[in-house]
């Protein structure tokens, strides 16, 4: 079998030889606690009827949870074996499956903050919808893996850290960026250190790691960041396995609106900032080019992208799609992501702005500037304010570990008939009263939700573990939960129930705890591997204080380490 993507290089073609095994809500996954079900959510936007028909198919077929991706996806698990047709027909009725024959490659992410924070260039929740609807109406497009992902930008740069095959960031003036990967002429491949420079997020999508039977993964938004910033991301499992949250860097709320856009000032050897067209009062754009070089032209052989109106967004993303298809025919590879793509056959976007003019979209080539550093910060747990529609107010909370109970679920889709799932395995609730939120939002911390900034929970992950693993040695998320509160630190940490460390961080340093059997191997792994100086293995019993320990190691040690190594 040829090795998953995280085995080798980026520089190495991925060959496939069979189709992505991701489950979905028709194919459902045997694991260790039953079957497992998920349902694609495009966008995390949800409505309350839906909502509760969701709970109550966890109910009634499954273990009484709900799971949140790092899609913005819904999952249940513990599902009987006979019970497909049934939850079939509950989400038919809950208008979550539009397209039997699309289901699985409905995989679209948006700012999830996107018109109810002011912060945005444009609401990018209607062109979400109008996307789902075009990529259902495309026949060709049910050939997409289930792993293929589009990404729907407001303008924020958050979900640009997600390593989305379809890119979409909005402009001023009624226009958007698409393109495809890494963007044509981009020196690194998405999950690379390359045209977002070396803080930029490292892949961080489902399929992209782990060996093909990985485990599923489940965790919690790794938010804290490394000492100096970087990106947090987690691979997913291979196979079947869950999303894995990727996360913006611990360094606090920043203001990306205009930090990647077309290039039109002229930068300065001091590094000074761009203008971006379409970004007037937007926010600054990030100098192009390492050390302020100067933007890049259309020409220069940097990362470009094709700008068209926002009216157009949703039907050239699926032309983009399609034309993603057509290259992996033709490499022969099998590819299921664009980053799999042998380098002769990366899409071109000179192509890609042919292939839209022909299917009566206008379409401009223009460069594309890269940011430095890492993406807009995720969704900060508390009350959202200051754009919401007639004044009101909207609610961000994390699912520890990812995974709700139906009572906290059913609690939050009756707060205003709304919900949005977010790719940190967060939900936002708009919609609410701005004088009531504070105490709505005490009453979701009761309930069990993170509702502050300082949660221990942004910065710990963890694999399924058991029951639902039969590889785990160890009941991983309730380890976790029993040494969250008292093993905090600024660096992140996994919990994993084997070796295989399935959703591990990646692009920071982080506190790795793997199941030995007799209690927990700790190791303080550098970014980009699970090697590291490893204490002994700690008895359960002990794992609060080595843990709260380890997480205040200074991240530099870790980083000396690896490049040490190499």
């Amino acid at each position: 079998m040829p090795q998953p993507p995280s085995a080798v290089s980026r520089d190495e073609p991925v060959i496939r030889d069979r189709g992505d095994a991701c489950p979905g809500a028709l194919r459902l996954h045997a694991a260790d606690d039953g079957f497992l079900a998920r349902i694609r959510i495009p966008g995390g936007i949800l409505g309350a009827d839906a909502a509760r028909l969701l709970a109550d198919a966890a109910d009634r077929l499954g273990d009484g949870h709900i799971d949140l991706t790092s899609r913005g996806n819904a999952q249940l698990r513990g599902l009987g074996a006979s019970c497909g047709g049934e939850l079939a027909a509950v989400l038919d009725r809950a208008g979550l499956l539009p397209a039997p024959g699309h289901e699985r490659v409905r995989n679209v992410v948006a700012s999830p903050l996107t018109g109810l924070d002011g912060r945005g260039r444009a609401d990018v929740a209607p062109w979400v919808a109008r996307l789902d609807r075009e990529l259902c109406a495309e026949p060709a497009a049910a050939a997409l893996s289930g792993r293929f992902l589009f990404a729907v930008d407001d303008g924020r740069g958050d979900v640009l850290s997600l390593s989305a095959d379809v890119n979409v960031l909005a402009q001023g003036g009624g226009r958007a960026l698409l393109w495809l990967g890494a963007g044509d002429g981009a020196p690194g491949r998405p999950g690379t250190a390359g045209a977002g420079g070396a803080g930029s997020a490292v892949d961080a999508t489902a399929g992209d790691a782990g060996p093909p039977d990985a485990a599923d993964v489940v965790g919690a938004v790794a938010g804290a960041g490394s000492a100096a910033g970087a990106a947090v991301a987690g691979p997913g499992a291979a196979g079947a396995g869950p999303e894995v949250a990727a996360t913006a860097g611990g360094t606090g709320p920043l203001d990306l609106a205009g930090a990647i856009g077309v290039c039109t000032g002229a930068g300065s050897a001091a590094g000074a900032a761009v203008d971006c067209a379409g970004a007037a009062g937007a926010g600054p754009a990030v100098a192009a080019g390492a050390g302020g070089a100067g933007p890049a032209s259309a020409d220069s052989g940097g990362p470009r992208a094709v700008l068209v109106a926002a009216d157009d967004v949703p039907r050239a993303a699926v032309v983009a799609a399609l034309f993603f298809l057509d290259a992996a025919r033709a490499a022969g590879t099998r590819a299921w992501r664009v980053a799999e793509l042998p380098p002769e056959h990366q899409p071109d976007v000179g192509e890609l702005a042919a292939r839209l003019a022909a299917a009566g979209i206008p379409a401009e080539v223009v460069p594309l500037a890269a940011p430095q550093g890492s993406g807009g910060p995720e969704p900060l747990p508390g009350v959202v304010r200051g754009g919401g529609p007639g004044g009101s107010a909207a609610l961000s909370v994390l699912a520890p570990l990812g995974r709700l109970d139906t009572a906290q679920w059913r609690l939050l889709a009756g707060l205003s008939g709304r919900m949005r799932l977010t790719p940190w395995r967060g939900v936002v609730v708009p919609g609410l009263a701005a004088g009531s939120a504070d105490a709505v939002l005490a009453d979701l911390a009761r309930a069990g939700l993170a509702t502050t900034h300082d949660s221990p929970w942004r910065s710990v992950t963890a694999c399924t573990g058991r029951p639902g693993c039969a590889k785990a040695l160890a009941d991983v998320r309730a380890d976790a939960r029993a040494v969250a509160a008292r093993a905090t630190g600024p660096l992140p940490v996994h919990w994993s129930g084997c070796e295989r460390r399935c959703g591990h961080p990646r692009g920071t340093a982080w506190v790795d705890l793997v199941a030995t059997g007799g209690g927990y191997a700790v190791t303080l792994a550098a970014a980009g591997t699970a090697d590291g100086p490893a204490h002994r293995t700690v008895k359960t019993s002990e794992l609060a204080a080595v843990l709260a320990d380890a997480r205040r190691t200074d991240a530099r040690r870790t980083t000396s380490h690896d490049a040490a190594k190499k």
